[in-house]
């Protein structure tokens, strides 16, 4: 897949978002969310911060290196509160509105600045620089995770699409990093993961003969991005590597985290 096809893809999940989002009033902002401390508003902070930092490494990463300081610094002082007035502090002091149109600001900023991206591109972000493709494809996953949040929250479902595949291959990639995050060492042997897109098609993913992943490739995206408990999906898991693999998964960067408890979304 070409770089202009993630841009593309990640640019409609953005909009799908925002036909959500649009559409809330201005108390539904401010309702809590799944994640601790964050309300919706919080979601769409994070968000439009991140965007903003995303444009800034591939424009300026120089000055994207230096932003990383701030960050770091903010957490050793404050921990998760000093990240969250450094991330956040800004888009709390907002109205609904105001929010709305400084994530599209960013939004644009960062759709102008993939368009410059060639598929050999590397990005710096937090941790090893990311290929173009991959960095856009961890963008994509932000969206649709912390939506997933916010429809939780208003109790809403959001469609699914094919673009979720970009999802579910992040999530089956960063099966390695999940452990090595955790500071463990990762298992010997393959997962094989097969997937019912939602549009039909079968999506596969790795080789083993006695662990497996087989189920709805919906349920595999919210289980490592950690927004459902595996207990609480359809999906099939065999093998200890399986079972284990699905207890930790962690798609995203950041400190290693555990999902929701069974039965808690």
């Amino acid at each position: 897949m070409d770089v202009t096809e993630v841009a593309a893809d990640l640019l409609a999940e953005q909009k799908q978002l925002d036909s959500i989002v649009s559409r809330l009033s201005a108390e539904q902002w401010l309702l809590p969310t799944p994640s601790p401390r964050w309300s919706v508003a919080d979601q769409i902070g994070h968000l439009t911060y991140f965007d903003g930092t995303a444009t800034m490494a591939i424009v300026d990463p120089e000055a994207f290196r230096a932003s990383i300081d701030d960050l770091m610094s903010a957490a050793g002082a404050d921990g998760d509160q000093g990240v969250d007035d450094l991330t956040l502090g800004e888009f709390r002091r907002l109205s609904a509105q105001e929010q709305l149109e400084a994530w599209r600001s960013n939004r644009r900023a960062l759709t102008d600045a993939a368009a410059g991206l060639d598929n050999d591109t590397r990005v710096p972000w937090y941790g090893p620089s990311m290929g173009s493709k991959s960095f856009l494809t961890a963008r994509l996953m932000e969206v649709w995770a912390h939506g997933q949040d916010i429809v939780d929250t208003i109790g809403v479902r959001r469609e699914a699409t094919d673009r979720l595949r970009h999802i579910a291959q992040l999530g089956y990639i960063t099966r390695r990093w999940t452990y090595l995050n955790r500071q463990e060492e990762p298992p010997q042997g393959g997962v094989r993961v097969d997937l019912v897109s939602p549009s039909g098609d079968t999506w596969s993913f790795g080789e083993a003969e006695d662990a497996s992943i087989v189920g709805d490739a919906l349920d595999f995206c919210l289980v490592v991005t950690q927004r459902r408990n595996i207990a609480d999906t359809s999906l099939v898991v065999s093998g200890d590597r399986a079972a284990d693999w699905m207890a930790k998964a962690q798609a995203f960067a950041g400190p290693p985290t555990d999902g929701p408890d069974e039965g808690s979304r």
